[in-house]
């Protein structure tokens, strides 16, 4: 397998997730901007959409959509646990924080990275990211994780996005839970590992 990745961004999740899971794939960093890999391919003749992450499995189909890629990657390796079976009720409370991320807080971030939001609106998305930051602490407060006591790829996409909020200045130490979960998120082998491939540590 490969992933397509631009250092610090949503890619991170799946990255994250591929190595937690122990799977063999190797990794390429995009320039979004001129949508070329490292290696000087065309990105858009891979991922037609020209977003990260993408995956191209070992038989050469893509899979796009990072929600869509770690819930495939936590399915390939059951005894890793990072996603519960699916069915079960554990796995839709799974999807539903991973459409929480990615509509409230992944979504949410956008305006901030534009530098074309004009300052009033920025203050808002902040007032509102700030509303589901304490949403997240008072959760972390009754459990280690977001799934209860054990770690998932819903925590890998959180951690993810969290990153972002701390680069924007956001101080997530008010949220102590939430500041515990990140620390102890941060500290897995596997995280440092992804953080460490990607030029971020």
């Amino acid at each position: 397998m490969k992933l397509f990745y631009k250092a610090g961004a949503c890619s991170l999740s799946p990255h994250i997730v591929l190595r937690e899971a122990g799977l063999d794939f190797t990794a390429e960093k995009v320039d979004l901007a001129q949508k070329k890999t490292e290696s000087g391919a065309d990105y858009l003749s891979i991922n037609p959409k020209g977003q990260v992450p993408a995956l191209v499995l070992d038989d050469g189909s893509l899979l796009t959509e990072g929600v869509a890629i770690v819930q495939y990657l936590a399915d390939r390796v059951p005894d890793r646990n990072l996603i519960p079976a699916a069915g079960t009720l554990s796995r839709y409370h799974a999807i539903e924080w991973l459409n929480y991320i990615a509509t409230e807080l992944h979504k949410g971030f956008s305006p901030l990275f534009n530098p074309k939001t004009p300052d009033e609106y920025k203050a808002i998305a902040r007032a509102r990211l700030e509303q589901q930051f304490s949403y997240l602490d008072s959760v972390l407060a009754r459990q280690h994780f977001l799934l209860g006591s054990r770690f998932s790829v819903a925590d890998a996409y959180l951690f993810t996005v969290l990153r972002w909020a701390i680069a924007l200045q956001f101080d997530i130490r008010q949220h102590a839970h939430l500041a515990a979960w990140f620390d102890s998120v941060a500290a897995r082998p596997a995280v440092e590992a992804a953080l460490s491939a990607e030029g971020l540590k």
